[in-house]
Parts: structure tokens; C-alpha cells; sequence
């Protein structure tokens, strides 16, 4: 059958889709059964199943079968923000009433001092007050930081941005979980750098994988979640990030290590084994303010300048206002009491989702402000999603976490730091019976 042939066929199940004949999460019959009903050579149908996958229409599951995108329209892998309707289990940023009484106090305080930050261009470096005041503060477990080596952006995803610009050219390799932050898929798709994915075990990824990965063909450098995994909530014990930095010495790799949850479980960060060989990545966004946040690079020192240009070039430096607050809260203790009120509302939070989620099988840290849902036999991820949205409950199936498209997962993530209390605790309890019962349900 001709070339063009095959896309008419993937035309016409896009306009299926269009028009709402085929739903979000609806599974595909198996491409034989397909080119029966269409009176295709099985060939085409696999070219008509991989056109529709090339324009973000499906996802194909490995032993599962192929399902319509529950995120239509969102370009992959970034999904697009949740209905404003719908309650927010797919975003883990908290709020806390001190945080509104914080923002008004921190305005107030900073006075004329915050027109004259506005009217300030700075740099990748901040200010000197900023460096030693982001040192001190992130300094734990004998992580020290050189106050020189500190580099402030507009948030914690322009900090890993900047770090993997610096790292990879456009066509090189970074290694990282096989379930990964989705904004650092996107990162890397919109820089050309091929993410890698390692294989983990229950303390996240094993140094044999990166060894392995590394030999196949070289690795630029990694990108790590040693505290509180995000989607899986896996968190490295001091044994396993000592090999991970006495592998970094004797590969010369470089490890970017996102620490943005490392203040609900405080740790040594890898960076207090390797600093020669760890960029540390950190943001105050989740500790106390998504819309006026900072991000922090703490660099090692021969790679400073590289950063730094990394900084410049996106455009991607800390707005005036948004640093002098944060410096404020960083001296004055706010960043760290509302961390350890974070810590709280965390545990608590999680004691709520397990609760209701009671017969389901859960896993994850009691520190974090997410947890992993492995799905019944019944249901496919995308699917549930898709039937979750209907019901006006937001999340993300694994999918969208994968490294390798077809390798996810048959599970959810559920953050759990947005909503009310009683409001979480009815959506999770929705979820549960959609689990067990709910009327979406798709059969093999």
C-alpha cells in the first residue's frame, strides 16, 4: 500500500479522536485485528499505529497494546496543567497558611529595598549577601558549599536546565532513572540530549547500571534524584551514596543532582562526597514559595564560569525581588521553619492517602508529598487517568515519567500536597472505588 495511503488511514482515526469517537485512554484493538476490520495488510496497520504515535495521538504500552492519549494536545513528554475545575493530584507544590502571612511580612519588610532589587539586573551570582546566605543554609551533614561556587536562577528547572546545557551537547548522553521528572524529558528533548535509562533497585539507581551504560557507549553525565524519587519516592542510604560518589571520581563523570525534596528528609547530599563532581540543584519553590521562587546551582569550582554562561544564555538568571526574598528567608529562619511544618503536613498527608487507599498496593516514602499506584489487572494506566479526569480529579499515569516510550508502568503518581485535607481525602477514596469497581474498567 502507498505511503500515502497509510496516512489517510491515520487521518481519518485522528478525526475519530477529533470528534470524540475514540476517547482519551480507549484502547486500540491489536493491529492485526485493525488491518482486518480496515482490510489492510498488517504492515500498514503497524505504519498507521507509528504515524499516529509521531503526530502525540497514542502511546504504545509493551504487552499491553496501544492507547489513545489522555493528555491530547500536550507536547510530549510535558503534560499540560490540570483542568481548573479538576482537584490537583498531579502538582506537588504545598500551601500552608504560614506561607500567606510570609509573603505578606517578607513584602513589607523589604521595603524601598525591593523597588531597588526590581531596578537591578543581576547575574548568575546573585549578590555576595545572597551566596553566603544560600551557603549556610544549604550546608548539612558536612556539605559545606563554597559561597563562590553559587549560582541563583529563576527556579529549580532553570537550574537543571542550565546544568544539562553544560554538560551535554546536543547528540550526547545523560544516564537517569527509567522513571524520571517529567520536565527534565522535556529539557532534554528541547537540548537534543539522549537520556539514558539506569536500572534501579529499592535505593534508586544501581552503580553497576551506570558502569554498564557507561561502557556501552560514554555517558556525558548523570542526572539524579538521590532524596525522595520522584515518581517512585526512592530514597539513596548513606552506603549507596558513598559508591555513587566514589564512581563519579573514577569515571570522571559528573552527577546533576536535584535536591528539590531533600527538605522533607534531610540527608548529605552526594555533592558532600564528590563536590569536584556533583552539580547540586535546589530551589525554594516547594520550601516556601512557588511565585517567588529561587533556584540554586551549586557548582564545582572549574565549572563555574560554564554555568554561569549556561545561566545567561537562557535567560534564565533570579529576578531582583524574588532573591532578595529569599535571601531574607534564608537568614531570617522562614525557609526552615516552614520546611519543617512541610515535613508535617507531608507525614500527615500520607497517613490520609494510605488510609483511604486501604486493599490498593501503594509504595513510596511517609516523608513525601507523593506516592506510586500500581493498577489493577482491569485497568491501563492512561485509561484510569482519563476516567480519573472525569470524575474532576487530576493525575499522571506512568507514562508520562518513562524514559523509554512502551517501557511505563502499569500505575499512577498521586501528589498529594494541593488540595484540602477532606477534599484529598474524597478524591482518594473516588479513586480507590474507580480502582475496584468503577465502570471504565477495560478487559482484555
Amino acid at each position: 500500500m502507498a505511503a500515502r495511503d497509510y496516512r489517510g488511514i491515520a487521518d481519518a482515526v485522528a478525526a475519530e479522536i477529533a470528534e470524540g469517537r475514540l476517547r482519551p485512554g480507549e484502547r486500540l484493538p491489536p493491529q492485526r485485528d485493525f488491518a482486518y476490520a480496515r482490510g489492510i495488510a498488517v504492515s500498514t496497520a503497524s505504519r498507521v499505529y507509528a504515524e499516529l504515535a509521531r503526530r502525540g495521538l497514542v502511546l504504545g504500552e509493551v504487552g499491553r497494546g496501544t492507547y489513545i492519549r489522555s493528555d491530547l494536545g500536550a507536547p510530549d513528554p510535558i503534560r499540560p496543567e490540570p483542568p481548573p475545575a479538576a482537584l490537583d493530584l498531579q502538582r506537588t507544590m504545598s500551601r500552608l497558611p504560614e506561607q500567606e502571612a510570609l509573603f505578606v511580612e517578607t513584602l513589607a519588610g523589604l521595603g524601598r529595598g525591593a523597588v531597588e532589587a526590581a531596578l537591578t539586573p543581576y547575574g548568575p551570582a546573585g549578590t555576595p549577601q545572597a551566596r553566603g546566605a544560600a551557603a549556610r543554609f544549604l550546608a548539612q551533614g558536612g556539605f559545606a558549599p563554597d559561597p563562590d561556587g553559587i549560582l541563583f536562577t529563576g527556579n529549580g528547572r532553570q537550574g537543571l536546565a542550565a546544568a544539562l546545557a553544560t554538560l551535554a551537547p546536543p547528540g550526547e548522553r545523560i544516564g537517569c532513572e527509567p522513571l524520571t521528572y517529567p520536565v527534565v524529558k522535556g529539557i532534554a528533548a528541547r537540548l537534543g540530549i539522549a537520556l539514558v535509562p539506569l536500572a534501579v533497585d529499592g535505593e534508586g539507581v544501581r552503580p553497576d547500571a551506570i558502569l554498564q551504560a557507561h561502557r556501552a557507549a560514554p555517558l556525558s553525565g548523570l542526572y539524579l534524584q538521590p532524596t525522595l524519587q520522584n515518581p517512585l519516592g526512592l530514597t539513596m542510604g548513606p552506603r549507596r551514596r558513598a559508591e555513587i560518589a566514589a564512581l563519579l571520581v573514577q569515571t570522571g563523570l559528573t552527577l546533576v543532582e536535584d535536591a528539590v525534596y531533600g527538605f522533607l528528609r534531610e540527608m548529605a547530599p552526594i555533592a558532600a562526597l564528590a563536590p569536584a563532581r556533583t552539580i547540586l540543584v535546589d530551589s525554594l519553590s516547594k520550601r516556601v514559595m512557588p511565585g517567588l521562587s529561587v533556584g540554586m546551582i551549586v557548582s564545582p569550582p572549574e565549572m563555574a564560569d560554564r554555568l554561569a554562561a549556561s545561566v545567561r544564555q537562557g535567560g534564565w538568571s533570579a529576578m531582583g525581588v524574588a532573591l532578595a526574598a529569599g535571601t531574607r528567608w534564608m537568614e531570617d529562619g522562614s525557609a526552615a521553619r516552614l520546611a519543617r511544618a512541610k515535613r508535617t503536613d507531608a507525614a500527615e498527608r500520607q497517613a490520609i492517602a494510605r488510609a483511604c487507599l486501604t486493599g490498593l498496593p501503594v509504595t513510596g516514602d511517609d516523608a513525601a508529598y507523593h506516592l506510586w499506584l500500581a493498577l489493577p489487572e482491569t485497568w491501563r494506566a492512561e485509561a484510569y487517568a482519563a476516567a480519573a479526569l472525569r470524575r474532576g480529579i487530576a493525575l499522571i499515569p506512568a507514562s508520562s515519567f518513562a524514559v523509554s516510550p512502551g517501557h511505563a508502568p502499569n500505575a499512577v503518581r498521586l501528589a498529594l500536597a494541593t488540595p484540602a485535607r477532606a477534599d484529598l481525602a474524597r478524591a482518594l477514596e473516588a479513586l480507590r472505588r474507580l480502582a475496584l469497581t468503577g465502570d471504565d474498567q477495560v478487559v482484555e
